[in-house]
């Protein structure tokens, strides 16, 4: 299960990522509490902080992929920690003296997702140059644990130091001082084992290269057109447990990092499970996508808080095994020169969504409460997995039909 700890830089760089994700995750927690303390508990408001913070994904995703491809991979990720570390140092600030406002918060999301559309590819990229391809499943699936640990851990903790610190400010200087941990690990790697892939000299149409590679794949088309249509709709399931929590449940700030902890019990345990695979099939990568659809509606429909928060368990196992079955399927399918752009159209699909999904959910919520925008979600999950099947199968016969036909 944690074979890839074996190898010095990668356990460098999880012990890093671990610190650095508590911190994310009690940011994340004091971002979707600041909005609602700004707004008066605005869903809508919730959803555009949400949507900003993925929309520069959706726009310029590919682009952080070609760069990736490009340019060493460690020295853009030291730098882009340290730009990280500087919105939250600048937001906390902002909060602690009384001068934060909706759109500074509006502003730092939207910052946050145009250094992640070169961070994130970069990041995904770069595993591989850590681990080497036998390892490569369980780097993923131990960084998804890493993630869900953190996801466990920072949203109740954020919860009790808002109640006990009073307020969200000095959470964001916290994440700002954890930054620290992961560029100390990035900084101190052992350069000669690294398996550095040789950057892709600078040239026109790499991005439709990479474009017309994942299309002509079906075993990249696939799981990338499926995580599309899925995570549409779970990147906003944070905010739901927001407003499930705090609309329908009138609870506090620390019961609602209760119910993100719950949902992070799942997902780490779905990634743990994941990390005993040494393969991970299309069924793992379909079960995952049809769990977390119906496990949302049931959700929606829980009559009572603690009803609500044992189901968040299945629902993070079932989210986590679509998010690491995709991705180990898809990096694991893809040629080292041409990996850094499939990552960015992957991350592009797969956090690119949240500008749609997120306000339409928030739209829901505040039309029909916060029970019918999770139920329409699951539902939608649950309709994007067949679109998925349908589409593949359709492109996939186009793209065959001139082959046969030159041939």
């Amino acid at each position: 299960m944690f074979r890839s700890l074996r190898v010095y830089n990668y356990r460098m760089f999880a012990a890093g990522g671990a610190v650095s994700n508590v911190g994310t995750w009690l940011q994340r927690t004091a971002q979707d509490w600041l909005v609602l303390d700004l707004t008066n508990g605005s869903a809508a408001a919730l959803g555009t902080a949400t949507a900003l913070q993925f929309l520069p994904m959706l726009l310029f995703g590919m682009f952080g992929g070609v760069l990736a491809d490009r340019y060493p991979k460690r020295p853009i990720l030291v730098t882009a920690q340290v730009l990280m570390a500087s919105l939250a140092l600048t937001i906390g600030v902002l909060t602690m003296t009384g001068a934060a406002q909706v759109w500074h918060v509006y502003a730092m999301a939207f910052l946050l997702g145009m250094i992640s559309c070169v961070e994130v590819p970069t990041r995904q990229a770069f595993v591989v140059e850590m681990v080497g391809r036998n390892d490569l499943p369980n780097a993923i699936a131990l960084n998804s644990s890493i993630f869900n640990l953190a996801r466990v851990v920072g949203p109740a903790l954020a919860g009790l130091l808002i109640y006990v610190l009073g307020g969200t400010g000095p959470i964001f200087l916290i994440n700002a001082l954890t930054f620290g941990a992961v560029i100390s690990s990035l900084v101190f790697m052992r350069r000669s084992e690294l398996n550095v892939s040789e950057p892709v000299p600078r040239a026109r149409g790499q991005l439709r290269e990479g474009l017309r590679y994942v299309v002509r794949h079906e075993e990249l088309l696939m799981p990338v057109l499926l995580i599309g249509f899925v995570s549409m709709f779970s990147q906003s399931f944070s905010m739901s447990i927001a407003l499930m929590a705090r609309e329908v449940f009138k609870a506090g700030a620390s019961s609602f990092g209760l119910a993100s902890s719950m949902f992070a019990v799942g997902a780490l345990g779905g990634a743990l499970l994941a990390a005993r695979r040494a393969r991970l099939s299309r069924k793992v990568l379909f079960a995952g996508a049809i769990g977390f659809g119906l496990f949302q509606i049931a959700t929606a429909l829980a009559p009572f808080y603690p009803v609500y928060l044992l189901l968040l368990v299945p629902t993070g196992i079932a989210l986590i095994t679509i998010n690491t079955a995709a991705n180990a399927s898809v990096q694991l399918a893809t040629s080292p020169d041409m990996r850094g752009r499939v990552m960015g159209i992957y991350m592009l699909v797969f956090t690119g969504g949240a500008p749609l999904g997120a306000p339409l959910i928030g739209w829901l919520s505040e039309l029909g409460g916060p029970r019918a925008g999770v139920m329409l979600s699951g539902v939608l999950v649950l309709a994007g997995t067949g679109l998925a099947v349908l589409v593949t199968r359709l492109i996939s016969r186009r793209v065959r039909r001139p082959s046969l036909a030159t041939a």
